[in-house]
């Protein structure tokens, strides 16, 4: 049940898009138990964003999941999800954020987990 959403203020082409999309399919399994077969990604790019003042690319990575892991798997998916982007988008790595949000109740095909 986990969900990543980035932002960035490069073009995403389709072909791009695509390649994200399967690279965040791998990287979720960074965290136990999670796999590209719950795995949500919305990718937005073309965003109006500043960072540190500037409009230089940028990128914002929210993963949202159900339940909790600990501070070693988040530290591990960060440094994940930092190479990813930055190789992926060229955007430099001190110019990426990552956040979590761990929720209790996810719901799913008209019920909750």
């Amino acid at each position: 049940m986990p969900n990543i959403h980035v932002q960035t203020n490069i073009t995403l082409t389709p072909d791009k898009r695509t390649e994200i999309k399967e690279a965040l399919g791998k990287a979720i399994e960074t965290i136990p138990g999670k796999t590209e077969r719950w795995l949500m990604v919305v990718l937005e790019g073309n965003k109006s964003m500043y960072f540190q003042g500037s409009d230089a690319p940028c990128a914002l990575c929210s993963v949202e999941l159900l339940g909790s892991v600990s501070d070693a798997v988040y530290d591990k998916m960060t440094a994940v999800m930092t190479n990813l982007l930055s190789e992926k988008l060229s955007v430099p790595a001190d110019r990426i954020y990552t956040k979590y949000t761990e929720f209790t109740h996810w719901g799913w095909n008209g019920s909750n987990f």
